[in-house]
């Protein structure tokens, strides 16, 4: 019974260190801090399950990114078609404010980096907010660090062009 609590408390040693990075991620996908923050319980509760799984000389890092990653491809994705789920009392238009420009030149870059395809998109919030190497990229999403190197290129051209042209603006015309 104690050896396996001191596994235990080592498991959650281990893990406890990455949450606040989890959480930075898990924000950065889906942009809710609840969702935010059962998109990290259920990477946890994952990672825990699954431990005998893990690699001893793997990068505990790397692998619970993985983990998070296919998770929200595979649940958070479907819900993000479907749309949030607002009561009615809560919808109501907001204006910016004037002199709100950052604001909206941020909400403008977080909208292009939606638009990139899933694989760009995560490797930019791996590297860019969570400061992972190429090498550790490679490893969460399990593709080799040319492949890190390419996309990561296209990624950010994609998303340089997107900010250049600014936002479209759709008009119909109306008889």
């Amino acid at each position: 019974m104690a050896g396996a609590k001191i596994v235990a408390s080592k498991m959650t040693d281990a893990i406890e260190q990455h949450i606040p990075a989890l959480r930075r991620y898990a924000f950065a996908l889906v942009r809710d801090h609840d969702a935010a923050d059962d998109l990290v319980q259920d990477c946890l509760e994952r990672a825990l399950s699954r431990w005998y799984l893990r690699r001893s000389d793997g990068d505990l890092r790397a692998w619970l990114f993985a983990i998070m990653r296919n998770h929200y491809i595979d649940g958070y994705r479907g819900q993000k078609r479907r749309g949030p789920h607002v009561a009615l009392d809560e919808a109501h238009e907001v204006g910016a404010p004037a002199g709100q420009d950052r604001g909206l030149e941020a909400r403008e870059a977080l909208a292009a980096l939606d638009q990139l395809p899933e694989e760009q998109k995560s490797l930019l919030l791996l590297i860019g907010v969570e400061d992972l190497s190429y090498e550790e990229a490679a490893r969460a999403l399990g593709v080799p660090v040319g492949t890190v190197m390419s996309r990561l290129s296209r990624a950010r051209q994609k998303l340089r062009a997107m900010l250049e042209t600014g936002p479209t603006t759709y008009l119909r015309r109306i008889k």
